[in-house]
């Protein structure tokens, strides 16, 4: 029996236009693509497990080969019964094992800003807990803790997890709502690169776009970006993982900016691949604390893991 693919984004087997992920063992409820929005298969893995055993070379004579033929047509039908039973049990779902030929994984969305339209829509993203203090990224194995005064999107944009202030105001540029922080976790596709500092150093500029720049649909709710520095840079420990992360200071043409951070860590779970957690903050009256961002940083955890944390140290003052 033939070993199944690494972990990573297939076509799904009961929609082939929607891309899938694949743990490594099974499918998981995860997918995005252009019709990601239909309500997700539940995976089976003991069905995806059925395979009918290769017929090995024989010699012989006939009574060698209608022996042999005999056997595999009798794991054949065993399996056909075994997959009849768990189709029954799903009602009906199809759902079996990977695609045995993978596509190249699709790269997500762009990420949610504070300016970004309200997301509609079922999520592509894996769910989050039932516990309103805890946010849980299955699919990059770790949770983060929810600040007070935050709440978990119901919905998300491009298949990242967010936190995200409750209220929203008048974006002071071009019209539209605009939220006072967002906090999104995705993994990071489309680069080899393993090094946490390179890849926050390489995120950093488009975080900032992304929260205070041009939204996805054209506008510029802050009337653009009129100049920026870098108040903070520095390795951190995430999750018991070496991460490395930048904060920038954003001022914008309109209203009073804010603070962007991008940080990078490898994910402690399956393939380990490289994630990416950005956040936003703004500057001004009734912006959350930048330290809800350290809060942040030094309660991720992974799945399962209630111990291991990080932190990045000092924080910033508003204002800097």
């Amino acid at each position: 029996m033939s070993m199944p693919p690494p972990p990573g984004w297939y076509p799904d087997p009961s929609r082939p236009a929607v891309q899938r992920w694949w743990d490594g063992s099974a499918w998981t409820e995860h997918r995005h693509g252009p019709e990601a929005t239909v309500h997700p298969a539940r995976p089976r893995p003991e069905f995806a497990a059925t395979a009918v055993a290769p017929l090995p070379a024989r010699t012989g004579g006939g009574r060698a080969k209608a022996v042999a033929l005999g056997s595999a047509g009798a794991v054949l039908i065993a399996s056909i019964v075994i997959g009849l039973l768990v189709l029954k049990d799903d009602d009906g779902d199809p759902t079996a094992g990977p695609a045995p030929v993978p596509s190249d994984p699709h790269e997500p969305g762009p990420a949610a800003s504070t300016a970004s339209p309200e997301p509609t829509g079922p999520s592509t993203a894996p769910s989050s807990t039932d516990d309103p203090d805890t946010l849980v990224d299955q699919l990059n194995g770790i949770t983060l803790p929810v600040p007070k005064g935050w709440e978990k999107a119901e919905d998300t944009v491009g298949n990242e997890l967010a936190l995200r202030t409750p209220a929203t105001y008048d974006c002071p540029g071009d019209p539209g709502r605009c939220r006072r922080g967002t906090i999104t976790s995705a993994t990071v596709t489309g680069s080899d690169e393993r090094s946490p500092r390179k890849l926050a150093e390489a995120d950093i500029a488009d975080a900032a776009d992304a929260a205070y720049d041009e939204d996805s649909i054209g506008r510029k709710p802050f009337g653009g970006i009129a100049r920026h520095r870098q108040v903070e840079a520095g390795t951190v420990a995430v999750g018991g993982r070496s991460g490395y992360f930048v904060r920038w200071r954003v001022h914008t043409e309109e209203g009073a900016g804010g603070y962007v951070q991008s940080l990078a860590f490898p994910s402690s779970t399956g393939s380990e691949a490289m994630v990416r957690v950005r956040f936003t903050v703004d500057a001004g009256r009734g912006a959350p604390p930048l330290s809800d961002i350290d809060e942040v940083v030094d309660g991720i955890r992974p799945v399962g893991d209630g111990v291991t944390g990080g932190g990045v140290g000092s924080s910033v003052e508003p204002g800097r």
